[in-house]
């Protein structure tokens, strides 16, 4: 940061940190006891796809890293309607840590290989005993998250107080976006 910039007031913004994912087990049990949700063993990553071999070549050794665990069902790969690409994880709702361990290994490949300015965020979902669903989304750029709570059915509605209620509650737990603006809705998303 520069003295013109400390003179005129701006900041720099906190840059990725992927090793912050590895809060998510440890917020999720706040989560379960200050609001009964729970993991759902599934998360995404989501990233704005490039043609070219370095990415193909990246893609496969990402591909082969998550898909070398036997004991899992393989990744997939969807692309929404916006054109971005998920990679899908999916585990058993009690290895929580496994499924952070793969989206940090899903950004840390993307990023080792000269694609870390493509990624856009990852997520970890959540559901209550009744059916609720939530994301806990980690945006790449910023290095912080934010909860996502659609509503039911299928509108495109979010329960912006149950959100604004998680972030209460993750407050001392994981670095949480603190401008609301930013708080990107992630309708349809794979592994929410």
């Amino acid at each position: 940061m520069g003295l013109l910039d400390i003179l005129l007031g701006r900041s720099r913004a906190v840059g990725p940190d992927l090793d912050r994912l590895f809060a998510l087990p440890s917020a999720a049990v706040g989560l379960e006891a200050a609001a009964g949700f729970r993991p759902t063993g599934q998360g995404a990553v989501c990233f704005a796809t490039v043609e070219g071999a370095a990415f193909e070549r990246t893609h496969r050794e990402m591909r082969a890293l998550l898909d070398a665990d036997a004991d899992r069902t393989p990744v997939e790969l969807t692309h929404d309607s916006y054109g971005y690409t998920w990679l899908v994880s999916h585990r058993s709702p009690d290895e929580l840590p496994l499924l952070v361990n793969d989206l940090h290994a899903v950004n840390s490949t993307l990023e080792a290989g000269g694609f870390g300015p493509r990624l856009l965020c990852s997520l970890a979902g959540f559901a209550q005993d009744d059916g609720r669903r939530l994301a806990l989304v980690y945006l790449y750029k910023r290095g912080t998250f934010y909860p996502f709570a659609p509503l039911p059915g299928d509108g495109r509605q979010r329960d912006n107080a149950l959100e604004l209620r998680i972030r209460a509650v993750l407050g001392g737990e994981l670095p949480v976006e603190g401008d609301l603006g930013r708080w990107f809705p992630v309708w349809g998303a794979p592994g929410l």
